[in-house]
């Protein structure tokens, strides 16, 4: 038990070796990743641009959609630059407190997205199922309140895990195999046993995530009902259009949300789990701006006016 205790004080910073010393392979990620998180911060920024200045993308979609970039550019911020610039200085070392931040901020951010998430679920389910009722149901204020919902369950969640995380005791080397501090990685650093408390909020927090998805695949059931009853051929395309963008990004995000933290819990293969993480963490944010905006044929009527040209548009 002494041993365990003086472990756990002499630890006062982590150090990140996802990636081998190679300063070529170095050189080579700390590009693509500069490159990646180039795109998702034009991306997101756009996209918050254009539903902040176009009189026509003032819908709780839209509204719910800026507030989605706006996530994803925070979360792909808690993890990139401090690996870009740990490549770059040659370090490897993240303080205790700067561990414990990353880790709160990247599951307060991914607790946020999914909850509103499943908010954009609820939208599409007023607006294709109860359309009369949308702008009653949907007003400014009810949006309002259901964003701030999705931040307060993000940032309970990100406090349950971060305090069940490091309420353990840390064992041995203070070596993690990512690029940030993840929790299955410092559940692995630490003291057999003492686990256990972590591993029930993982618990619960993955039977309330089966709960929403499973809410939210009854709501598309609706959806998918109404969208068949559409007379035109035409009606039910442009119809089904509004909801793709959502199922693919909810889609990516689970997927790799699962993948990610199913992986890295098993210690065989280093390499694979860096390069989950590095789907889970860096895939989501710069392709949900190309996701909702590539066929979105608003968008692009908007980004077209800003540039001066409706080319954009009518392709």
């Amino acid at each position: 038990m002494m041993e365990t205790l003086t472990n756990m004080t002499t630890i006062t910073e982590f150090l990140l070796m996802g990636f081998p010393d190679d300063q070529v392979l170095q050189r080579l990620c700390v590009t693509l990743f500069f490159l990646i998180y180039l795109v998702a911060l034009i991306g997101n920024l756009l996209i918050i641009a254009l539903t902040s200045i176009d009189q026509r993308l003032q819908s709780p979609m839209y509204f719910f959609l800026k507030n989605l970039s706006l996530i994803d550019i925070c979360y792909i911020s808690v993890t990139v630059p401090k690996f870009i610039i740990n490549s770059l200085s040659n370090t490897h070392s993240i303080s205790f407190g700067g561990c414990v931040l990353q880790v709160f901020l990247v599951i307060f951010l991914a607790g946020t997205e999914f909850a509103l998430l499943l908010v954009m679920s609820y939208d599409r389910f007023a607006a294709i199922c109860h359309p009369l009722h949308y702008e009653v149901t949907m007003n400014r204020g009810t949006c309002m309140q259901m964003l701030k919902a999705a931040w307060l369950s993000g940032c309970l969640y990100g406090s349950l895990h971060t305090a069940g995380t490091f309420s353990a005791h840390f064992c041995g080397p203070n070596i993690v195999h990512q690029f940030f501090c993840d929790i299955p990685s410092l559940l692995m650093l630490s003291c057999p046993g003492e686990q256990i408390l972590e591993y029930i909020f993982i618990i619960v927090s993955c039977f309330f995530a089966f709960i929403c998805f499973v809410l939210m695949i009854v709501s598309y059931i609706h959806i998918f009902a109404i969208i068949l009853r559409i007379p035109s051929a035409q009606g039910r395309l442009k119809t089904f259009s509004t909801c793709m963008p959502h199922l693919t990004v909810v889609t990516l995000f689970l997927s790799s949300g699962f993948i990610s933290y199913l992986g890295s819990t098993s210690p065989s293969s280093s390499s694979l789990n860096l390069f989950i993480s590095v789907f889970y963490s860096l895939l989501p944010p710069s392709l949900n701006p190309v996701i909702y905006s590539l066929r979105n044929r608003d968008m692009k009527v908007a980004l077209g006016n800003i540039l001066g040209g409706k080319c954009i548009a009518n392709k």
